[in-house]
């Protein structure tokens, strides 16, 4: 790991060396999010955490899965079942 020393400023405040920024894409003004893991803080852009969490996803769903088609197939099947329901039938006719 490259590390550069800096110094905490007033307020808690950090200034991440540019040579860090650049490596991950992060201009003034961006979104991180930082965390504590091991001891140690970490720092990563919105876009790096984002990639992170479809892959914890990935990994527990398995690749090709849409879980968003499954999730609408599953609200417009219970859809219909109230639909009949309140009309009085059953799934058996």
């Amino acid at each position: 790991m490259d590390e550069i020393k800096t110094t905490i400023g007033r307020g808690g405040r950090l200034n991440i060396p540019a040579e860090h920024r650049r490596s991950l894409g992060l201009s003034e003004g961006d979104e991180v999010l930082v965390g504590l893991e091991s001891g140690a803080i970490t720092i990563q852009s919105r876009e790096a955490a984002i990639d992170r969490v479809q892959r914890m996803v990935r990994e527990k769903v398995g690749e090709g899965r849409n879980l968003s088609g499954e999730l609408i197939t599953e609200r417009r099947e219970e859809e219909r079942r109230e639909s009949a329901a309140e009309t009085g039938k059953t799934d058996n006719g």
